[in-house]
């Protein structure tokens, strides 16, 4: 009889529930870790609701934090009960795209299907997840990133995921010192975001959202103003801040046409637009936003880059103090009760930002 483990596993749309499952088994390449926290991203309500589909039976989850408790045959420069993180993407690195520098985008596991987009996501996609006593990470030696000693498990909690994708997102725009932003949402990936814009040297940063406790946090990490966009025209308010000229950058950290659009309506001849939302249909682009094709506008998508380089920065930049995203755990809650941890989660109860899920 395998020893067993307990995982929040995908039954059926609308059920995420907590079960029994062997401890996986760990390849040459793999290691296992012991999962000491982890927690839910909007992604995984998504797979919750059925509306990204994944496999019945899968163990969900994509940001773990946690200990080395075995290592593959093959994995060097690491030690059992070392504390590591692994990013949500996990790359291997022997794909053509990663080799072509964008490790987000790693085809090379579907050479017989065909391109598959995002196939540096695995965990809680394709593979089973960090919602979980125990995660199998493949490709151990390209991933796992020892955590500095004297940091917190939900200090570096960001780092796999909302982190590295909001600050891809500030990446992307091309941010230089002294440039406005206009950063379109203020979730969890909208507020790193906003901490990204900040760290690369933004002079003027404008967050835009419609709950209160969202907009508070924006001014904690970095925003100059708040736009609350159930009180005025975001729009020509962002214009008349920018004294008409426009910001040099949007990020839309939303996935929605309206958001999309407003964060093309405020950008100056020339900007760039930021787009880190998962749109769920069909975008449009207006003509006249667009100029009609003659604005030198930049348009750029990005995901979540991860290996354990990026992850080190992105460890770094907390254990220099430069920012401190500890404050977005709002709630807390262990591995057995992540049923109603989902539940507060996906209806966005109680000023919730991000759910700290203690595993161990």
């Amino acid at each position: 009889m395998p020893a067993m483990m307990k995982a929040a596993i995908f039954v059926e749309p609308g059920r995420i529930e907590i079960d029994d499952k062997p401890i996986p088994e760990i390849g040459p390449n793999d290691a296992l870790i012991r999962v000491t926290t982890t927690t839910i991203c909007g992604t995984d309500v998504h797979i919750l609701k059925g509306e990204y589909p994944v496999a019945k039976g899968l163990t969900i989850g994509h940001e773990p934090v946690g200990v080395i408790e075995k290592l593959g045959t093959n994995v060097q420069g690491y030690q059992e009960g070392q504390r590591v993180i692994a990013g949500a993407i996990c790359p291997s690195f022997t794909s053509y795209a990663c080799q072509d520098g964008c490790s987000a985008q790693d085809g090379g596991h579907h050479h017989h299907h065909g391109y598959k987009p995002m196939g540096g996501w695995r965990f809680g996609n394709t593979i089973d997840g960090a919602q979980a006593e125990y995660l199998l990470v493949p490709d151990a030696q390209a991933n796992l990133s020892p955590v500095p000693d004297g940091l917190s498990d939900e200090q570096v909690l960001m780092c796999p995921d909302i982190m590295s994708t909001g600050f891809a997102g500030a990446e992307s725009a091309n941010i230089k010192i002294g440039d406005t932003v206009a950063v379109f949402a203020q979730g969890p990936i909208g507020l790193c975001a906003t901490a990204g814009a900040r760290l690369r040297g933004a002079g003027l940063i404008i967050a835009v959202d419609g709950v209160d406790e969202r907009l508070e946090m924006a001014k904690q990490l970095g925003a100059d103003v708040v736009i609350d966009f159930r009180k005025v025209d975001v729009v020509s308010e962002i214009l008349k801040l920018t004294g008409g000229r426009g910001v040099d950058a949007s990020i839309e950290a939303l996935g929605l046409q309206s958001t999309f659009e407003a964060a093309l309506r405020v950008l100056k001849p020339g900007g760039t637009l930021s787009s880190l939302g998962v749109y769920s249909g069909d975008l449009t682009i207006p003509l006249d936003a667009f100029c009609a094709g003659l604005g030198d506008h930049k348009i750029v998508t990005s995901l979540c880059p991860g290996g354990k380089e990026r992850m080190r920065r992105l460890m770094q930049i907390i254990d220099s103090g430069r920012i401190d995203l500890g404050p977005m755990v709002t709630h807390r809650y262990a591995l057995e009760n992540i049923v109603e941890a989902y539940d507060l989660f996906s209806h966005q109860r109680d000023g919730v930002l991000k759910v700290a899920v203690k595993a161990s």
